[in-house]
């Protein structure tokens, strides 16, 4: 075989070895992404009762993938701030995220109560004129007054939300006088209004936490944070209740049950 015709067999070679070694990471990737998903859920929903997870090689033969698929999807876990790696003990469950239900409307203590107590640091409260989109979901005169309130809200002391509220003159006067540090806005609302809640119009999206939402939650500048956006109305449907509400992502969970109509 000629010289040049050997140099073009080699480099053929070592083009199909390095697609396939690219083949074998990305596959080992897609692996350790679906264990990933599998014990996270586990760990969220208290799977694993000693706060323990099983060894590398019990995981490997219960999910039948290799030690280094496991150790991948761990890491993954590890960089979510859910586990960390503890020497002579193993992989350890650090840290906790509340479940959030989207299929009810309740209040943040009301959903949390089963896991503490929620508290609300009043950071501004006062009339606004409100902003065209605001007047024109709250269905009041452009340029109206509106009452803004801005929360910071915490479970056991840590911080969990930072919640930005848009109420109706009309209704929000009556909350200047109330107790929100310690009372969820719906219960007001409806104590304020003689009504019952009726529904909510709900947008939940993934943001990147701006670097004044990072101090506020104590979270990370650029972090990402669940933006819950929620337009509620009373049970007549007028709406009363507009927030932009800032979760940290690594503290709650959301879930919801649904139902398949055709």
């Amino acid at each position: 075989m000629p010289p040049t015709d050997r140099i073009r067999d080699h480099a053929g070679q070592g083009a199909t070895t390095v697609a396939a070694h690219r083949a074998r990471r990305r596959l080992r990737a897609d692996q350790a992404r679906q264990l990933a998903d599998l014990l996270r859920h586990q760990i969220l929903t208290g799977g694993f009762t000693a706060g323990t997870l099983p060894h590398e090689t019990i995981l490997a033969t219960d999910y039948r993938a290799s030690r280094n698929t496991v150790r991948q999807a761990l890491d993954l876990l590890r960089a979510e701030g859910l586990v960390e790696r503890q020497p002579g003990v193993g992989t350890v469950v650090v840290a906790q995220k509340y479940p959030h239900g989207l299929d009810r409307l309740m209040g943040l203590a009301e959903t949390l109560r089963e896991h503490g107590n929620v508290t609300n640091e009043v950071r501004t409260m006062g009339p606004v004129p409100a902003p065209a989109p605001v007047a024109d979901r709250l269905r009041v005169p452009a340029g109206a007054d509106v009452l803004y309130i801005e929360r910071l809200r915490r479970l056991n002391g840590l911080p969990l939300s930072l919640d930005l509220t848009y109420i109706p003159l009309d209704i929000g006067t009556a909350l200047l006088d109330c107790d929100l540090e310690n009372t969820d806005v719906f219960r007001l609302l409806e104590s304020i209004t003689g009504r019952p809640l009726g529904h909510a119009e709900i947008t939940l999206e993934a943001v990147n936490a701006d670097a004044n939402s990072a101090a506020v939650l104590e979270a990370p500048r650029g972090a990402a944070v669940l933006m819950l956006e929620r337009l509620t109305h009373l049970a007549d449907g007028r709406p009363v209740d507009l927030e932009f509400i800032r979760f940290r992502g690594d503290r709650i969970t959301m879930s919801g049950l649904l139902h398949r109509s055709c």
